[in-house]
């Protein structure tokens, strides 16, 4: 059963590195794309930022809560019962999980050519995974609460 878990956990964090890294770079062809005036240039930013979303993203996150909870089972809830570190991750990946469809939202703007936000708007916002990140991380490495 160990080794079970113990797989569990190595995909759950693949996929997790593969969600943030989703979650890193869209913010970022958004800042581009909201600079861009020509139309072969928006198309292409269409175009990476719907694959990127759909593609990678969607799928690494779902893939991400699915083996963290699947962790979580095999281990049983008895075990994570008390554990405040893991009810304060688990709401991190709540808003994580809204910063996502947050994204979405905009992806959609972007493709029907609302964007109403600056470069400098994409700039601000894609520090909030970072920051998430490293809540993250914390929580389930040293365990504080």
């Amino acid at each position: 059963m160990y080794a079970v878990m113990l797989w569990l956990k190595a995909f759950h964090i693949i996929f997790m590195v593969a969600w943030f890294a989703g979650l890193f770079y869209l913010p970022r062809l958004f800042v581009y794309h909201a600079r861009s005036s020509d139309s072969i240039s928006l198309d292409r930013f269409k175009l990476m930022e719907r694959k990127l979303y759909f593609g990678i993203m969607t799928s690494s996150g779902l893939l991400t809560v699915l083996f963290g909870a699947a962790t979580v089972i095999a281990n049983g809830w008895e075990y994570y019962a008390n554990a405040g570190w893991l009810h304060a991750k688990l709401g991190l990946v709540a808003i994580l999980i809204a910063y996502h469809i947050y994204l979405g939202k905009l992806l959609h703007d972007f493709r029907h050519d609302r964007n109403r936000h600056t470069h400098v708007y994409y700039r601000w916002i894609n520090e909030l995974p970072l920051l998430i990140l490293a809540g993250v991380v914390i929580l389930a490495v040293v365990k504080p609460v």
